[in-house]
């Protein structure tokens, strides 16, 4: 539904669609059509990012977005305020000093003297190749920044007809110049290409230099740390007598752990000799032990001489870290004490003992080995406390050793780390700049002309703003243009529709006496002034008196009024007209009435009657600045409607707009029932909302709406709105009783 009614709104406004892009066309022809050819040059710069070829410190992956953002960088720093300065110096000197320029002097630059041309070259050539800008502060560069201005040398002029792009994601940047001027395309083209590769180079090389001097002296002092926590190692390993921690270390506790097992054999020899010489000590009895012990004085006292001599050897060979020297003289020692124990075994006297002089060589024996695993036993617990002091030493040399090498591994790693990157970076600024050009503009032919297409484009920009436009309208338009958005908006019912009609002069009684088919407007107006006439009758019932009025004035009511009166003549009913409208009495000025309201409520004029049926019978008014009550009381209208009723079968008034304050609801007051005209595409605001609910409070008595000036079936657009005059036929004779 909406969008057919937006197709007849397209319908309706079609010469408004048509006539604004055409009108646009023109208007764009006019302007484009001296416009002068375009010369176009295209320039392509290698930039060596994606082919591999041109790398040499590179990873063999690549990332697609730090290309693209390599590629982004570049093409901005093409745009770059310097290099389109030293574009704008290049081609101002140009024109300044070559016999044929790019293009016509300006104004400002025909102005100047030789002089002054010559001091702006000069001045331009100071600032091309310093690669500053021209400083806009000081009077005389502003007046050359001006100059380039006014010849179309300038940042923003070159910007609309440069163009930097990356073909198809390649290796290469393409550049493009737009200008009248062949060779000015070309030169520009060149130029840019040519002074971005310069300035790169520079930049580039300005970094790079920064950055080898950078870490040259960050090289050095790492290096410099390095060294420094190295010799704080040396020194405190020499003051502290430290050559090999790891290998002291492993070695004490190697010693420690052979004299904790010699310790263990030691302690272990003693008990089993202590019990050994129990056992046998217990076979001896008093009087063998004094024999023997006399007869073996002189060779003990030898024996425990030699033994105590090889004690001492014992323990000073364990000091002395089992010397083998030492352990020469034990063993020879030990073959002298095996000597004089057999010596004192010969020298034994044949006595009843004999039979125990094993047993004595036995305890003999292993007394002297008890002494020897005891004696050994305390100087294996003296070394061994040694040790563990010494080893006890070592703990803090190490904490402080292990602190020390620490710092030196990180400095170390510092050290290579920035080696590398200064290794790096001294063989990146040893290489060449992998830019360059590999395609050279040239003067080309004319591009193309954009003549047709702007033309074009303005017609279709226009006829689609010309749609955006009636859509927007469509959508915010909130006027009630159709029955059922009416009946919707007042929650009423809608009795009928009256068409648009564009005729200026509609005859009343020609209407009704003859069919119009060769107008079919006329005929459709008639049949819904039938159809109206039907619905109003059937809602009046046994009502008589009917009142139209409309929400304010100018809706049609009266042509309305006066057709329906005629409507209701034709089915045989007696019909009374009552012009109620004192502003603007339509009614009565059309028809000429003579029969007046304010007689017959005065009484002046007696009660109207007719002869025939087929006449209606208007009361006209004089009108004027008053109101029904204003011209009789209550109680005598309603009289006069009376008597009124009991001649006519229909009495039709016509009232004032709702909008007209108390005159409208005046007539209500007398009117049996209320029928209001709306006319088709206006709104209802909030004045009118409130009208609406005052009708729709009257309950039984309003019956309903009527849409009048409805253009929904109207074929043709009118061109131009004329007011409709209602003539009444001079044939129509009024006839009074």
């Amino acid at each position: 539904m909406e969008l057919a009614k937006f197709i007849k709104l397209l319908v309706k406004r079609k010469w408004l669609i048509i006539s604004i892009p055409l009108i646009m066309v023109g208007i764009t022809f006019y302007f484009v059509r001296n416009l002068p050819d375009t010369y176009s040059s295209h320039g392509r710069m290698s930039t060596g990012l994606v082919d591999k070829s041109q790398q040499v410190l590179t990873s063999d992956a690549f990332q697609e977005s730090k290309i693209n953002s390599d590629f982004a960088n570049l093409m901005e720093m093409m745009r770059l305020n310097k290099v389109y300065d030293q574009i704008s110096f290049r081609l101002i000197i140009h024109d300044l000093t070559d016999s044929v320029p790019f293009k016509a002097k300006s104004k400002m630059l025909k102005d100047l003297n030789p002089e002054a041309i010559k001091h702006a070259v000069d001045v331009y050539r100071k600032h091309y190749h310093l690669r500053e800008p021209l400083n806009g502060y000081i009077p005389d560069e502003n007046g050359l920044i001006k100059l380039i201005k006014s010849m179309g040398y300038d940042y923003d002029a070159l910007t609309k007809s440069i163009g930097i792009f990356r073909p198809n994601n390649s290796d290469f940047i393409d550049a493009t110049f737009d200008s009248e001027n062949p060779n000015l395309s070309a030169f520009v083209t060149n130029t840019l290409i040519e002074e971005f590769i310069a300035y790169y180079t520079d930049y580039v090389r300005n970094n790079q230099q920064k950055t080898v001097n950078f870490l040259d002296t960050l090289l050095k002092q790492k290096e410099s740390e390095m060294n420094r926590l190295k010799g704080l190692l040396k020194n405190y390993k020499i003051q502290n007598r430290v050559l090999n921690l790891n290998e002291q270390a492993k070695s004490l506790y190697n010693q420690l752990s052979s004299f904790e097992t010699m310790k263990q054999l030691a302690e272990k020899d003693v008990a089993s000799f202590s019990g050994a010489l129990k056992n046998i000590e217990d076979k001896f009895n008093p009087n063998e032990r004094k024999y023997f012990e006399a007869t073996m004085v002189p060779i003990n006292q030898q024996i425990a001489s030699t033994k105590q001599y090889l004690l001492n050897l014992s323990d000073e060979y364990i000091k002395s870290n089992y010397d083998e020297k030492i352990k020469k003289k034990i063993d020879s020692t030990k073959i002298v004490v095996t000597s004089q124990i057999q010596q004192a075994t010969d020298r034994y006297i044949v006595n009843p003992l004999a039979a125990k002089e094993s047993l004595v060589l036995q305890k003999v024996k292993l007394e002297l080995d008890n002494d020897i695993a005891k004696f050994s036993l305390a100087t294996l617990t003296d070394e061994l406390d040694r040790l563990n002091k010494k080893f006890d030493l070592l703990v803090p040399h190490e904490a402080v050793i292990q602190n020390y090498e620490s710092a030196i591994d990180v400095a170390s790693k510092e050290y290579l780390d920035a080696q590398f990157r200064y290794n790096k970076s001294s063989l990146e600024s040893s290489l060449a700049i992998s830019l360059r050009q590999i395609e050279y503009a040239i003067p080309g032919p004319a591009s193309p002309t954009k003549k047709m297409i702007l033309v074009i484009m303005a017609g279709l920009v226009s006829f689609i703003l010309v749609l955006v436009g009636l859509f927007i309208v469509f959508y915010l338009d909130d006027s009630l243009s159709a029955v059922h958005e009416l009946a919707d908006k007042t929650n009423q019912i809608v009795l009928g529709y009256i068409p648009l009609l564009t005729n200026s002069v509609v005859q009343l009684k020609s209407l009704w006496e003859k069919p119009f088919d060769n107008d079919l407007k006329l005929q459709n107006f008639k049949e819904m002034l039938r159809s109206c006439r039907f619905e109003i009758e059937t809602e009046m019932g046994k009502s008589k008196i009917l009142m139209v009025n409309s929400l304010c004035n100018g809706e049609g009511k009266t042509l309305f009024t006066m057709s329906l009166a005629y409507a209701f003549l034709m089915t045989r009913k007696r019909v009374l007209l009552i012009d109620g409208n004192f502003a603007n009495p339509s009614i009565s000025n059309v028809t000429g009435a003579e029969f007046l309201l304010e007689d017959y409520l005065s009484g002046e004029i007696p009660l109207p009657s007719f002869r025939p049926i087929t006449e209606i019978l208007v009361m006209g008014t004089r009108g004027g600045d008053t109101s029904l009550l204003e011209i009789s009381s209550a109680e005598n209208i309603e009289s006069k409607l009376e008597s009124l009723k009991a001649e006519f079968d229909i009495i039709i008034i016509e009232a004032q707009g709702l909008n007209s304050f108390n005159k409208s609801k005046e007539w209500i007051q007398f009117s049996e029932k209320v029928l209001t005209v709306f006319e088709s595409g206006r709104k209802i605001n909030f004045k009118k909302k409130q009208n609406v609910l005052y009708l729709n409070g009257l309950e039984g008595k309003f019956i309903g709406w009527i849409l009048n000036k409805d253009q929904n079936e109207t074929l043709v657009k009118p061109k131009k709105k004329k007011r409709l005059k209602t003539i009444f036929s001079k044939n129509i004779e009024l006839q009074w009783a």
